[in-house]
């Protein structure tokens, strides 16, 4: 199979089932986001060695493959139904959430991205997530899209920050806490 197939030289590409679309739209930036996401979750994912948090970020890698086959996917297809983000997929995240934060020590102050190079990269996906619903949220403003996609979304992006708040936690990694102006202020 050849890498470039040159149908895109024109500034468009193909949504599945053929139709063609302006790389620029709405749609294909979503899709695009939800690129990015899955590639600032897998660089996450080479620098933590977890056994429960690794297979984790695996299996949302996966289902943001299926979230952007849902974006890519008018609803006039055939096969649109059985291409659709669900619920399910959303209540496993909040699942996640709600086991990881039970072994977290309350937040007492607001935290800055950082601490370890892993808590860190998922920082960094949880930004990029974020900007990934901002697309969808745009997106559906305009066109007919699965209002689940922007649930997924939204609950990934709180599951992203206990992520790395917990392999903070887990590795012992100080996190950086926000100071006000004010704070910034006193002398030591």
């Amino acid at each position: 199979m050849k890498i470039y197939t040159k149908t895109g030289d024109t500034g468009e590409t193909g949504l599945y089932g053929g139709t063609r679309i302006p790389k620029d739209s709405r749609r294909v930036e979503t899709c695009g986001t939800v690129d990015e996401l899955n590639a600032c979750i897998g660089l996450a994912k080479s620098h933590l060695h977890d056994s429960e948090i690794s297979p984790l970020l695996h299996r949302i890698q996966n289902e943001l493959f299926d979230l952007g086959a849902d974006l890519a996917t008018l609803d006039e297809h055939s096969k649109a139904d059985s291409l659709r983000i669900t619920s399910e997929l959303t209540a496993s995240l909040e699942d996640a959430i709600d086991l990881f934060q039970a072994e977290l020590p309350p937040m007492t102050h607001f935290i800055l991205p950082g601490g370890s190079t892993g808590g860190a990269a998922l920082h960094l996906a949880r930004t990029v997530c974020r900007r990934a619903e901002r697309c969808a949220v745009s997106l559906a403003k305009a066109e007919r899209m699965n209002p689940e996609i922007l649930r997924y979304l939204n609950r990934l992006s709180d599951l992203l920050f206990v992520l790395a708040r917990l392999v903070n936690h887990r590795l012992d990694a100080p996190e950086p806490f926000w100071q006000s102006p004010l704070e910034r202020a006193k002398p030591e």
